[in-house]
């Protein structure tokens, strides 16, 4: 049987609205490998790999770290990490800091934009995990300043916006760096949605390379399929391996779906392809 893979997703460690156990089996039905990639946490992977044993399903411990390269925020997945890495969980605690001052600042310019409260909001819905931007975008779904997620990050929460404000981020090498100490594989996820010329994706797929980094989210849950088809040919030029992730946050975003994707494209050498994957 041909397995099934999720390798990008997120819990209520962070800014999913599932618990742990309650995304793994959510996807147990119908995915094999599932990876937990909260941003700049590892909160929920204790709890999710007891859900995977129960469930029968592979959990591959992960994160998601958020950096700075080329005066945008990319973000960094970590897979088959130890998410008891002291050099990891030291850089991660560092971003986490981070985040909190920049959900001050924003809690701060949407009350300047007459929506008071929604810093508390935001805290009140991330239960004092991980705290980002999706947290605000749950606060002002709920109340009633967009139809979906999507419409409330397009409204309030990218650059331009009201309550847009840029982080405080890991440097790209710093992330790679904490990756490999815990001994993970990097990964670059949803290339496409940086915006990049394809000059300057050239030049951060290079220097990810060069790193260290291992890995191209090849298909994920936001990308075309012409998309998919680009960053197979970059995997391949570069000798990045394919990885493949739906990014999901719940049930309540239907833009990804878990698990919901094609195979990868012809000719890419998957991230799996050494891992110690026994039927279950």
């Amino acid at each position: 049987m041909m397995m099934r893979f999720d390798l990008h997703t997120h819990s209520s460690a962070s800014d999913g609205s599932l618990a742990p156990n309650e995304l793994v089996h959510r996807a147990a039905p119908g995915i094999q490998v599932l990876a937990l990639t909260d941003h700049d946490t590892t909160a929920g992977i204790a709890e999710a790999r007891a859900a995977a044993q129960q469930a029968g399903i592979h959990l591959i411990p992960g994160v998601e770290i958020s950096t700075s390269w080329g005066g945008r925020t990319v973000h960094v997945l970590g897979l088959g990490i130890d998410p008891e890495n002291p050099v990891l969980q030291a850089g991660l605690q560092r971003l986490r800091v981070a985040r909190h001052r920049r959900a001050e600042a924003i809690g701060k310019q949407l009350a300047q934009n007459g929506i008071p409260d929604a810093l508390a909001g935001a805290q009140a819905l991330s239960q004092g995990q991980s705290l980002g931007r999706g947290h605000f975008a749950r606060f002002l779904l709920q109340r009633g300043y967009g139809a979906t997620m999507g419409e409330v990050f397009q409204r309030f929460l990218i650059r331009g916006r009201p309550g847009y404000v840029p982080g405080e981020w890991a440097q790209l090498g710093e992330a790679v760096a904490w990756i490999r100490a815990a001994g993970g594989q990097a990964v670059i996820a949803h290339p496409a949605r940086y915006g990049f010329s394809s000059l300057k994706m050239l030049r951060l797929f290079e220097e990810f390379k060069a790193l260290g980094g291992e890995g191209l989210e090849v298909l994920s849950g936001s990308c075309r399929e012409d998309e998919a088809q680009r960053f197979a040919q970059q995997a391949r030029k570069h000798g990045l391996l394919a990885s493949c992730g739906s990014d999901y946050h719940g049930p309540e975003d239907p833009r990804r779906n878990l698990g919901k994707m094609p195979s990868l494209p012809a000719g890419c050498s998957p991230i799996w392809q050494h891992w110690p994957l026994a039927p279950k």
